[in-house]
């Protein structure tokens, strides 16, 4: 069949180059990245193999083949899993990071620059390139592989400069095998020699030692196996090539007289289970590999979570918080779900059933004993032993935040800057443990310019008679903190969260309390803050002021009554001429302008217009009308003092054009 060239991208050839010339130190992880995929593969047709009859592939001895040719410096990794069709080679192989390439390259080059070989080994992980790591290790690299139900292979081939070739092959085995032509050894530059049986040993023993998957490989030769089979590692079966050691189907042989004389092999990882361990069997690097094996994460998890059932319904789960989100937590498609095995057999990743949307981001493995292995996604949705396992999981992943809210804040800290965001989603959609989601949530607040706090402290520090827990929402803290409707709650004293989360103007509106404390928003309804004391001191002047006010109120309501529903006199105002606010139940702007971005339309809202009547603006705007109230340009000022007040509430002019001509104006006359 006829070879074809493709040329890389540009960025994906400069991403080729950067891996080339090493972005990163630790060389080893290309074959834990290799192992890794041929394990998946291996997952992947026992899977298949148990829900299609007509498969007729063999899956009698799944397993992952590792070989090496001293003489010819190559490294074959070879598994007889699922393999990958023409197609899956082109989209999956062919092309690097699909998407968001130009992002990781930038923040990859920014990295390399700042020498950050930790954040560095993060991102590749992120962007899901880690075959690619091969190049480090490798001048040449081969794939070949054959889809399981398909006739002909294909192979891959590479040496990481401009182009690669694909090529249609009919000899190829079942599975994918993938063949690097090593660099010379360079320890100076951490490029060991990977055809040493004891260094891949120790690489696989501390990477992939848990991989359920035997790894095998060629035994070394014994003095004896040498003077029996003269023909020992002098290569005469091999030609030298990538391709051509794939072309041999991995065969650890040499040729004497034309006959290959295969070696015994040994299987150099334990195949262990680590859920199935118990705790003091396992150290904390080797959960950190499983975590790092399922997760495609080059970081260590921020914590490592156990879990055993047992009784009438016997399951385990081993569940990782990661120490960083991955670059599609908030895309549209993001995988979520943690792996499922029943009685040790892989039944599928990303089990949606198993965890809810709000906890996206926690990986793992659960491993049931009563489950049948045919099941279906949809078949899960409904299963009752799925159900309970869900609810019990999802207690657990929150018991362990509480805990690591008091036990270990700083870690708490991490993860709430990670995943806080994402976990407030369970506010509006887990209303069984929406407590136990607001117990473990922090907000920032007027109270620490720096820290955050719960809402047990705020409570705690509510001031005397206070009978409500004060918020508002915002695009940043910066604009909450100067926002008019602060300036009451700043004079007196009291509290305010400050959210700023998209997420927050949403989940506001659904969750009422709060240990019996209403959460109550400041830029809506009426604000009274004064004691009772206060109260008796104030309401003659207030009545006094209402009855000054009235004609100008009365008057503005009907000169904005298409922007607004009413103007009133302020009582949270301490600076501000005036300001926007909405009723009790009113949707916010924010909140607004968010459903008309999806696409939902919203019935535009009319608000209020609150006046400082302290303010000289207000006064004097009353008092021009008291003594001309057919002057035009007094309309022309209430547009502006409420034009004013849109922009200093983060709203939208209808006419911005309008408001610069009249305030041009106005200013104008002044000189």
């Amino acid at each position: 069949m006829p070879i074809e060239t493709f040329e890389f991208q540009v960025e994906a050839r400069q991403l080729l180059q950067m891996m080339i010339h090493s972005i990163y130190s630790n060389k080893d992880v290309f074959l834990r990245e290799l192992i890794s995929n041929a394990s998946d593969a291996l997952d992947k047709l026992r899977l298949e193999s148990l829900r299609d009859d007509k498969l007729r592939e063999d899956v009698s001895d799944l397993h992952i083949g590792i070989e090496v040719d001293k003489e010819h410096r190559t490294l074959t990794v070879r598994d007889n899993g699922i393999g990958m069709s023409h197609d899956e080679v082109v989209e999956l192989i062919g092309t690097i990071a699909n998407s968001g390439t130009a992002k990781f390259l930038k923040e990859l080059k920014e990295l390399k620059e700042t020498k950050d070989a930790a954040a560095s080994e993060e991102l590749i992980g992120q962007f899901g390139v880690g075959f690619y790591s091969s190049f480090m290790v490798a001048d040449e690299v081969t794939l070949l592989t054959r889809r399981a139900g398909e006739s002909r292979g294909t192979r891959w081939e590479s040496s990481g400069e401009g182009t690669y070739t694909i090529e249609t092959v009919d000899d190829a085995p079942q599975g994918t095998s993938v063949t690097l032509r090593l660099k010379p050894e360079d320890i100076d530059d951490q490029l060991f020699d990977y055809t040493s049986t004891w260094k891949i040993k120790e690489i696989v023993k501390r990477y992939s030692d848990f991989i359920t998957w035997p790894i095998k490989m060629a035994k070394e030769p014994t003095d004896a196996d040498t003077d029996a089979d003269t023909g020992a590692d002098t290569g005469a079966a091999d030609t030298g090539t990538a391709a051509d050691a794939d072309a041999d189907a991995g065969r650890d042989a040499n040729e004497d007289g034309g006959s290959a004389v295969p070696r015994e092999t040994e299987t150099i990882n334990s195949m262990k289970a680590l859920w199935a361990r118990s705790r003091d069997e396992v150290t904390d690097d080797e959960y950190s590999e499983l975590y790092k094996h399922i997760s495609h994460d080059w970081n260590d998890p921020l914590e490592t979570i156990r879990m055993q059932a047992e009784g009438t319904f016997e399951y385990q789960a081993l569940l990782f918080i990661p120490s960083h989100p991955p670059q599609d937590l908030f895309m549209q498609g993001h995988k979520r779900g943690v792996q499922l095995y029943v009685k040790r057999v892989f039944i599928m990743d990303d089990c949606e059933a198993l965890m809810p949307e709000y906890l996206r981001f926690i990986k793992g493995v659960v491993d049931a004993q009563d489950l049948s292995l045919n099941v279906s996604r949809e078949i899960l949705q409904q299963d009752r032993q799925i159900q309970l396992m869900h609810r019990r999981l999802v207690k657990k992943v929150l018991s362990t935040l509480k805990d690591m809210m008091s036990g270990s804040p700083e870690r708490y800290a991490t993860f709430w800057k990670e995943f806080g965001r994402v976990l407030k989603e369970g506010l509006l959609s887990d209303f069984e443990n929406r407590d136990a989601i607001l117990g473990v949530s922090s907000f920032a607040s007027t109270q620490d310019k720096e820290g955050l706090t719960t809402l047990r402290q705020y409570v705690d520090r509510m001031k005397e008679g206070q009978q409500h827990i004060f918020y508002m929402t915002g695009e940043s803290r910066s604009a909450i903190e100067s926002s008019p409707h602060m300036e009451a709650f700043q004079a007196k004293g009291f509290e305010v969260l400050l959210l700023t989360d998209p997420v927050d103007e949403v989940w506001v509106q659904s969750v009422p309390e709060f240990d019996g404390r209403q959460l109550r928003s400041i830029a809506k309804g009426e604000v009274d803050l004064d004691t009772e004391e206060e109260k008796k001191e104030v309401e003659a002047e207030r009545e006094k002021r209402q009855q000054e006010f009235a004609g100008l109120l009365t008057w503005m309501t009907t000169e904005l009554s298409e922007s607004v529903k009413e103007v009133r006199l302020s009582s949270r105002l301490t600076v501000s001429p005036a300001c926007i606010v909405g009723d009790t139940h009113d949707v916010t702007p924010a909140l607004e302008n968010m459903y008309r971005a999806m696409g939902q339309e919203v019935p535009r809202i009319k608000r209020i217009l609150e006046l400082n009547p302290t303010h000289p603006l207000v006064t004097g705007l009353r008092k021009a009308h008291t003594e001309r109230d057919a002057d035009a340009g007094l309309s022309e000022a209430a547009e502006l003092v409420y034009g004013m007040a849109l922009l200093a509430d983060g709203g939208e002019l209808s006419d911005p054009s309008r408001f610069i001509k009249l305030m041009a104006d106005r200013l104008e006359r002044t000189l």
